[in-house]
């Protein structure tokens, strides 16, 4: 199946960071996420805070990073509280984590 942008459904996306939902975001989830987890966020930062929550933050290069970084969220039972953009400025695609989309 062709995409708008002519692109087929099958190939492989890879961003340079400059797409549609580029940008730094902190993924706030109920509960604490063990230490052992981070590296499954491939260079994200992941943060345990005082009130019972975790939160992962860092650039994401487009919307399919974003959405398999939150499969992966799921995948652990974690119950998801927000999703924020909290910017764009300074997102350097060399910084981007390698979350695969597919």
């Amino acid at each position: 199946m062709e995409t708008p942008t002519g692109r087929h459904m099958s190939e492989r996306h890879i961003s340079d960071g400059t797409g549609p939902g580029a940008g730094r975001y902190e993924i706030r989830l109920t509960g604490h996420l063990h230490e052992r987890w981070a590296a499954w966020f491939d260079g994200l930062a992941v943060s345990q805070l005082g009130d019972g929550t975790t939160v992962i933050s860092g650039p994401i290069a487009d919307q399919a990073a974003l959405h398999g970084l939150l499969q992966r969220v799921r995948d652990l039972g974690l119950a998801l509280l927000s999703v924020e953009r909290v910017g764009t400025d300074g997102l350097d695609p060399t910084d981007l984590p390698a979350i695969d989309s597919r």
